[in-house]
């Protein structure tokens, strides 16, 4: 760093002809100003500048040095000046990945937004149900359904939470019946996602009360929008994280049931490699994805209790 420093204040003198106009310019000291050029000259072993009392010039040495280290420094401004506009104007590659179910209904619809505001960002979403290894297959930023990453390479930024709850068709009550207690989930047709924890056991709890009911599915998949499709056509009781259905319930489409029952919740966050420095493009992806859950208020509306059938 002092290197750069000498380099700079020599190139200054050059420029303005005055040490103390130097160091003005610098916001050093005139007798830090002194010793950074001593030391410049020392370090080169010649002398570069000449002083008497009434002027300041440039030796022969010290005027060729003056053309290359002025445009070192140029040189550097302008790297400078690229990265700042980077970060401003983010470009390259951004490759997401989150749940299918996630990706249609919380990244999809915010794709356009984002790519008229960062044009120079192409984004790549990977749909994945499982959870993909984030240093192996290059992912810049995951969005997770859980509390921590066992990997400390990995940080976490946290978006919401959301309740689980346990909806179903108005056609499928109709003809099925409104399930009162937990024990008459036991004769209904429950569609189950397999990649829940636990999927068949289901561990409800109110206030102090807690029940643990196992269950049977009519209906299984690796795919919260299968089970939320067959869910819309009657078949079933669907169970699953509020976030998903929050739209078909306020819709009439879905009707939740049960209510005053509590699964455990969820915790949705951003998963990204830890590096002191983010890029551009996950940097300004995050801040878009947490800004925009806090302006939509999710998590009041996924940890909130609806009016039950």
């Amino acid at each position: 760093m002092d290197r750069w420093t000498e380099i700079e204040l020599f190139v200054q003198v050059a420029e303005t002809g005055s040490l103390s106009r130097a160091a003005e310019l610098l916001n050093l000291s005139n007798a830090s100003a002194s010793r950074h050029l001593a030391a410049l000259e020392e370090r080169l072993g010649v002398r570069l500048v000449e002083r008497n009392t009434r002027r300041l010039y440039l030796t022969d040495t010290g005027q060729e040095f003056f053309q290359r280290a002025r445009n070192i420094l140029s040189d550097l401004r302008d790297a400078e000046s690229d990265v700042n506009a980077a970060a401003l104007n983010p470009t390259g590659v951004l490759r997401v990945t989150a749940s299918l179910s996630f990706s249609m209904h919380h990244i999809a619809p915010l794709l356009r937004e984002y790519t008229e505001r960062y044009p120079n960002v192409t984004v790549h979403v990977e749909a994945a149900n499982r959870y993909l290894d984030i240093i192996d297959n290059n992912i810049d930023v995951a969005i997770r359904n859980r509390e921590y990453e066992p990997d400390s390479n990995i940080t976490i930024r946290r978006l919401a939470e959301t309740r689980r709850i346990l909806v179903a068709s108005p056609g499928y009550l109709a003809r099925h019946g409104v399930p009162k207690e937990l024990d008459d989930l036991q004769r209904h047709k429950l569609l189950i996602y397999i990649h829940a924890n636990n999927p068949n056991e289901l561990r409800f709890a109110r206030g102090d009360e807690q029940r643990t009911v196992i269950v049977k599915g009519l209906l299984e998949s690796n795919d919260g929008q299968i089970l939320r499709a067959a869910a819309l056509d009657g078949m079933g009781i669907l169970i699953q994280p509020s976030y998903i259905v929050y739209d078909d319930v306020v819709a009439g489409r879905l009707v939740p049931m049960l209510d005053d029952w509590d699964l455990p919740h969820l915790t949705i966050n951003l998963a990204y490699p830890s590096r002191k420095h983010l890029s551009a493009k996950v940097r300004t992806f995050i801040d878009f994805m947490a800004a925009h859950f806090k302006k939509m208020d999710y998590e009041r509306k996924w940890t909130g209790r609806f009016v039950v059938y």
